[in-house]
């Protein structure tokens, strides 16, 4: 009897435990399921001008954003996500810069912030030869096997995951010698249809840093500057750290689970800070580990940096308008500082107009809009980075890896590089090949076979 009563308290309490673990998952992952799906749908439907259906369909089907609710307001450019009716969240339009999840600050507060944004010049970009405008040459280049580019396109388009799910490619671009040879879309889509770059983010954050780079506002050897960081042991963090990633802050990037990114992206109204008060779990510099928390803080210095008055014009007109870049859109969280790890929407031919610039080793127009040095150090990786795999903000091929095997695309060339984002969004820079390929879509596809095809159909 005594035997059977201390089974029974064993089970009780694996039960409570349990119970406790459950209670403790449910409240933390369910403001993330509910933020996730609102911030997106709102995008989706204010920026895209998209069927909310498609979107349930396409992006937010998955477990367990599965769970959740979302409910259009047109009333007040709004989505509101919940499960099961608990864990509300709320994203809001703004007319200019996007959508913004409602956490920490008011609605009405988040609704009265300013942001002076600069005018776009009012051009017919059809008339406007490539890549200034839109005007594509009819002819490409020789040695181009336009046959075997057509089946490569073809193929991508048509691909699936690994599980055997629809990729969802909505656009596919391929830029040789900087010309457009190459660019397929997905029915609903087009050459002026916006798309999400998610982590192709941070490498536009990286560019903005270089500006001020460039301009003698910022120093990546030194010490970033980081109000809260001084007379701490973080002080000692610098600007190249956060751009390589090798920052040494205790955060995980891992969105299957409640974790600091998720927290940051979907719970917080001020994500730079929020990572910024994070702990350190590694001296700086020696380890690399890979955070959206690093862009943010690097998003919010560039705030800091120009001031709050010049800042929400800076990025487009410091570089983007700049390189012709119009359509790109860079959302905001609550305190008003873009969301510089995820949340940038642009057409493809734009972002393919990003990888341009750094191909042309950051000039533009005869301009040099980066430092003349900076895609040399974007393209050089870290000491921490034993796979030798991260630049500033860019992920790169292995690039002195003597053995394909090793590479991160083994049919690719060891030289390229390529900002890359969630599902596969991606815009990869080949020098050596000539090449910028842009593809953009739902779910991650196989990269290596398409980026094979493509090399194969340029001389």
């Amino acid at each position: 009897m005594r035997f059977l009563k201390i089974i029974f308290r064993i089970i009780t309490l694996v039960l409570l435990m349990l119970l406790a673990f459950g209670i403790w998952w449910v409240w933390r992952a369910l403001p993330i399921i509910s933020g996730f799906g609102a911030k997106n749908m709102a995008s989706a439907v204010y920026l895209q001008h998209r069927d909310p259906a498609s979107v349930l369909r396409e992006e937010l089907a998955f477990f367990p954003v599965s769970l959740g609710r979302f409910t259009v307001s047109k009333e007040d450019s709004s989505v509101t996500g919940s499960v099961w009716g608990l864990a509300k969240r709320k994203a809001i339009y703004r007319a200019g810069v996007g959508c913004t999840l409602v956490n920490d600050l008011t609605e009405t507060a988040i609704r009265q912030q300013r942001f002076d944004l600069p005018a776009l010049p009012a051009l017919n970009r059809d008339t406007i030869s490539w890549p200034y405008g839109d005007k594509i040459a009819d002819s490409v280049p020789a040695g181009v096997d336009t046959a075997a580019l057509r089946r490569a396109m073809d193929h991508v388009m048509q691909a699936t995951t690994k599980k055997g799910k629809p990729g969802l490619t909505r656009a596919f671009l391929v830029v040789y010698d900087g010309k457009i040879i190459g660019e397929q879309y997905a029915p609903g889509f087009n050459k002026n249809s916006v798309m999400i770059g998610w982590s192709m983010s941070k490498s536009l954050t990286a560019a903005v840093i270089g500006v001020l780079t460039k301009a003698g506002k910022l120093d990546p050897e030194a010490p970033a500057p980081v109000p809260e960081w001084k007379n701490t042991p973080k002080e000692k963090i610098t600007l190249k750290q956060l751009l390589q990633q090798t920052s040494g802050l205790d955060f995980t990037e891992d969105y299957g689970s409640p974790s600091e990114a998720t927290d940051m992206l979907f719970k917080r109204g001020d994500m730079g800070a929020f990572t910024a008060m994070l702990p350190l779990k590694f001296q700086p510099g020696t380890i690399f580990n890979y955070s959206s928390g690093n862009a943010n803080i690097l998003s919010r210095i560039i705030r800091h940096t120009v001031g709050d008055s010049a800042y929400a014009a800076f990025p487009y007109q410091a570089l983007f308008h700049k390189i012709n870049m119009y359509s790109l859109l860079l959302e905001p969280d609550a305190s008003g500082t873009y969301i510089g790890s995820s949340y940038s929407y642009a057409t493809a031919r734009d972002f393919a107009r990003f990888g341009l610039l750094y191909y042309n080793h950051g000039k533009w127009n005869g301009e040099q809009l980066l430092p003349e040095n900076w895609v040399k150090e974007t393209v050089t990786p870290a000491a921490a980075n034993k796979q030798q795999r991260y630049g500033y903000q860019f992920w790169l091929n292995g690039a002195h890896d003597k053995d394909p095997g090793k590479r991160w695309f083994p049919d690719a060339p060891a030289d390229m590089f390529f900002a890359d984002g969630f599902g596969g969004q991606n815009i990869f820079i080949i020098p050596s090949k000539k090449l910028i390929v842009v593809r953009l879509g739902v779910n991650n596809i196989n990269e290596n076979q398409y980026l094979k095809e493509v090399i194969r159909a340029v001389p």
